[in-house]
């Protein structure tokens, strides 16, 4: 299985993919710029500007507009694109926002990052639709892809560093609990960074520095594996109005340029299963 390119290297550090009906299609993350960009229709794409250092994660509000993790806490986009910022969470400038999810009763979930990757220095944070924040994970040290079984009682999580995907029991009333190792990226020799689940609970994972993306089988069996022209994916989401196309965010961080001049691209796959529909934050 092979992606095909969309758009030009037009981002330095993409992230955050996440297809949603109510804003028209497809949204990522240029990190480090502070922007999300939009896919139109027509293939032309739409830059907006958050934060002057960090955009890290984007979802939807059941109400319209959206809610964004920034470097240090959280903003709610409007219906009409107004933005508010709500109070920062920290106050330390080596920590930032980096990726996140929605569980399924509606509450959003962003993870932190040092700066200078400085280990256990992050942690997991979760938004109540009433504003109120919660960590609910410490000790990270490169908080990145989290999602849920299609059912809801699972949750999926990458801690780059560990090399693994780590899996959670999920409720309303307990959280994440039970952490255990779904599985070992590459035999512990990959680097996961973004995940998805697909319809059927298989569990899609950005190899950042692979050039590969894998799915891994609900039992952790790595059972596909899709090829890119660029080594450095990021990130994964299920997309189109069948939810049956694959996109893939790139990086230009830390790639050689000149021998892989589509880093930074974003591209497609049809992997022959469908996605499920993203879940929005319920304040």
């Amino acid at each position: 299985m092979r992606a095909e390119q969309v758009t030009d290297p037009i981002v330095f550090h993409g992230e955050g993919p996440v297809w949603s009906e109510s804003w028209g299609g497809l949204r990522w993350v240029d990190m480090l710029a502070g922007d999300y960009l939009t896919l139109r229709e027509d293939g032309t794409v739409d830059r907006t500007g958050v934060d002057e250092a960090v955009c890290a994660v984007v979802r939807p509000r059941v109400g319209g507009g959206a809610v964004i993790a920034v470097e240090r806490g959280f903003v709610l986009e409007e219906a009409d694109g107004t933005q508010r910022r709500l109070p920062p969470v920290w106050e330390d400038p080596n920590i930032r926002m980096n990726e996140g999810g929605c569980d399924p009763d509606g509450r959003f979930y962003a993870g932190t990052m040092a700066y200078d990757r400085t280990e256990g220095a992050g942690s997991l944070y979760r938004l109540d639709p009433s504003g109120e924040v919660t960590v609910v994970l410490e000790g990270v040290s490169t908080s990145n892809g989290l999602e849920w079984s299609p059912d809801g009682s699972l949750a999926y999580y990458n801690d780059t560093p560990t090399r693994q995907v780590a899996v959670f029991d999920y409720s309303r009333e307990e959280g994440l609990t039970g952490r255990r190792v779904f599985t070992d990226v590459l035999g512990g020799e990959g680097k996961p960074d973004g995940l998805t689940v697909d319809a059927e609970g298989g569990v899609w994972v950005a190899a950042i520095g692979s050039g590969k993306v894998l799915r891994y089988s609900p039992e952790g069996t790595l059972d596909e594996v899709l090829e890119l022209p660029v080594s450095r994916p990021t990130a994964v989401t299920f997309g189109g109005p069948d939810l049956d196309r694959l996109y893939i965010t790139t990086t230009r961080e830390k790639a050689d340029l000149e021998a892989e001049p589509l880093s930074g691209c974003l591209f497609v796959a049809e992997p022959g299963v469908r996605g499920l529909p993203v879940r929005p934050f319920a304040g």
